[in-house]
């Protein structure tokens, strides 16, 4: 019989993951925050990565990347997407579907401020889903990058932001014994949301 410690029912879903995110935090020994991110083409070719979670609040979910690589330029032509979070040490899994926006330019400003400085340089240095004739092309850049910069902080480059997804619909995923797992799913309804369980 599968278990009766199901998930919870809740008024708001982005509480709910808040605390689900927290465990994961606390159990996951690497990235808690890594997330499946898919897009898709203008003619609708689906797209799929793994990306890092680097924000989350009432209005979304949050990442950054290169504006002109593939998924930028996917998520220019269509600003559908999907998330799927996958925490394998409890069991869990969320899945998300929304719109995606763009982060405001000085939230883009002050995560890419937090990062290390090889990582803005790098951000520079790169034509992120570009071809490129070798490794050393790239490891050149990365030193020609560095030595402008030389002796000053890194700026945000034009071409890297953020996006948010916005949610319309939170699956929750729990595992129970023989695959008897419990689903729970929310879809934005105005400014709150519904709410039901699924067969798994």
């Amino acid at each position: 019989m599968a278990s009766t410690d199901l998930i919870p029912t809740v008024d708001d879903p982005m509480a709910l993951f808040d605390a689900w995110f927290q465990d994961a935090q606390s159990s996951e020994s690497n990235d808690p925050d890594a997330m499946s991110l898919a897009t898709a083409t203008p003619d609708g070719a689906p797209s799929v990565r793994m990306v890092l979670l680097k924000g989350v609040d009432p209005h979304g979910f949050a990442f950054y990347t290169n504006k002109e690589s593939d998924k930028g330029e996917q998520i220019a032509a269509n600003a559908k997407a999907a998330l799927c979070f996958h925490w394998k040490s409890l069991r869990r899994q969320v899945r998300v579907e929304g719109t995606l926006s763009e982060v405001e330019l000085s939230q883009a400003d002050a995560y890419f401020a937090s990062r290390s400085r090889e990582s803005q340089i790098g951000a520079w240095a790169s034509d992120q889903s570009r071809p490129m004739a070798g490794r050393a092309d790239f490891i050149s850049r990365v030193a020609d990058a560095s030595s402008r910069f030389d002796g000053q902080d890194v700026p945000r480059p034009p071409h890297w932001s953020g996006f948010r997804l916005n949610p319309v619909m939170i699956e929750f995923w729990l595992d129970q014994p023989h695959r008897m797992h419990d689903r729970l799913v929310y879809r934005r309804e105005g400014t709150g949301w519904t709410t039901e369980r699924l067969y798994p």
